[in-house]
């Protein structure tokens, strides 16, 4: 009889804490590429949320924290951020880039979002930008955020849509499954598309105890010179995508990455490339009562 796989939320929380200590470097020094392509997504979650001078805002997988010195920005010397992620490695280069900025009312804080270490109605805001996809028990990590919010503060969330509107990253991994022969994620297992469908975001946070529920759809491409550039991109950022190639050789690795770069360059024409990737902006509030 065969045996059936189930998804292990804990070994899962263990390879993920890896990859982004691998990737931390890359996501650091790619971070003017990352302001542009999801810097005006960042704007309107920030203005979606209510974010005011003077707010204490939590960021949870706030990776190199390029969007938490944002939020420190826009929150002023008398606001305060707490960036937080699983991985603290990625987190020594969010407080770098604070440094060189020389913004001063950031912390950072290796923390689990699913178990925040932080007292409850503490904080005016909670963002996590394409942070939530990847929790293994979402409605969990959004508990567990609204219990750390001050009531009537907003949680707000930045996620890819579907996987037809996000080419720039669901070929790469369409390759890689093809070639690795993967079989398809496992049944709760978390993914970048995993909030994506029309409503499901919305319904995720209603689902969690929040009100005033609202979304919006952003159009976000990723603009580079050549689709070589977003290969290059990827290959050193998403460590992810590393993880799925592990079981090939060094060979099918590079194939896999060639023919990734073959797909990709159906987007590149003579003003450059143009990666497709839409986001989807929700928020919701804590209730008052």
């Amino acid at each position: 009889m065969e045996t059936v796989k189930v998804f292990n939320p804990e070994h899962y929380k263990t390879t993920t804490r890896e990859q982004w200590q691998t990737a931390a470097e890359a996501w650091h020094r790619w971070h003017p590429t990352l302001k542009t392509w999801l810097g005006p997504a960042t704007d309107l979650m920030l203005d979606m949320a209510e974010v005011k001078e003077g707010y204490r805002v939590l960021d949870i997988a706030a990776g190199a924290g390029e969007q938490s010195i944002t939020a420190a920005e826009k929150v002023g010397a008398n606001g305060y951020v707490l960036a937080t992620d699983l991985a603290p490695k990625i987190l020594d280069f969010a407080l770098e880039l604070a440094n060189e900025k020389g913004i001063n009312n950031i912390e950072t804080k290796e923390m689990d979002g699913e178990n925040l270490t932080v007292p409850a109605n503490s904080f005016d805001t909670v963002i996590s930008r394409v942070g939530l996809i990847f929790f293994p028990d979402q409605q969990k990590a959004l508990k567990e955020m609204m219990r750390v919010l001050k009531p009537g503060g907003f949680v707000a969330a930045i996620v890819y849509s579907t996987v037809d509107k996000n080419k720039f990253f669901s070929t790469p991994v369409s390759v890689i499954r093809q070639r690795a022969q993967l079989p398809p994620p496992l049944a709760g297992q978390p993914g970048p598309f995993s909030l994506g469908g029309e409503g499901v975001l919305e319904d995720t946070f209603k689902q969690a105890g929040f009100i005033n529920v609202k979304s919006q759809v952003v159009n976000a491409p990723v603009i580079m010179p050549t689709a070589k550039d977003c290969v290059r991109f990827e290959y050193e950022s998403f460590a992810a995508l590393h993880q799925m190639l592990g079981g090939l050789s060094d060979i099918e690795k590079a194939a896999a990455w060639e023919e990734i770069q073959f797909e990709l360059s159906k987007f590149e024409d003579e003003n450059g490339f143009s990666g497709p990737c839409e986001l989807v902006v929700g928020v919701g509030q804590k209730p008052l009562g």
